[in-house]
């Protein structure tokens, strides 16, 4: 049995379903909203590849270390990106939520935080984790912004620790939450989505 099971999460008019196969065309239009993968820091892919992101998430999956989700919008089933669980490791009760991206038109709008709130009550009140990390790239200043406004910590810079996809060298910046900070970051989580959208 795996640690992270098959589920379908939603809140907010936002759905959080397994990526499968199906969700290929919606990912690409997504990734159109922006030429989303022109941008050196971001693993999105390219639309003639997309098929094979979404194939290598399904292998990861089978391989217990990654669960990919599309991110859809409840009333009208479009997808607007993806998200995922990844460097699951159950022993330790550990993962991290990452391979995150969304379309343009819904940058900085409540869909980040909805997905984050899915994922982290999931993560601490269902699969019983002791901490959910991220990383992302020390360019990324937006992602690194988006990641403290959530109430992670950051745990760090990992230099030279892996390529981007021009080839060059990046440093990653880690960031974590535990289990005994949860309630406060749920609790600031329900603060941001109950204002009326836009502030």
């Amino acid at each position: 049995m795996a640690f992270v099971e098959p589920v379908v999460l939603a809140a907010h008019g936002v759905q959080l379903r397994p990526l499968a196969l199906e969700h290929e065309a919606g990912l690409r239009a997504a990734a159109a909203d922006g030429e989303l993968w022109k941008l050196r820091v971001t693993s999105v892919p390219e639309p003639d590849e997309t098929r094979g992101y979404v194939e290598a998430a399904l292998k990861s999956r089978e391989e217990g270390h990654r669960f990919a989700f599309a991110v859809i919008e409840e009333v009208s089933g479009t997808v607007l990106g993806s998200t995922s669980y990844h460097d699951i490791l159950p022993a330790v009760r550990r993962l991290e939520i990452g391979y995150t991206w969304y379309a343009k038109r819904v940058q900085r709008t409540h869909v980040n935080t909805v997905c984050k709130l899915l994922l982290l009550t999931h993560a601490f009140d269902t699969l019983g984790c002791n901490v959910v990390g991220w990383r992302t790239d020390n360019f990324n200043f937006a992602s690194q912004r988006a990641i403290e406004r959530l109430g992670a910590k950051k745990d760090g810079v990992i230099r030279g620790h892996a390529l981007r996809r021009d080839g060059s060298i990046r440093d990653t910046v880690m960031y974590s939450l535990h289990q005994g900070e949860w309630p406060e970051v749920r609790a600031h989580l329900d603060d941001l989505l109950s204002r009326p959208r836009g502030q």
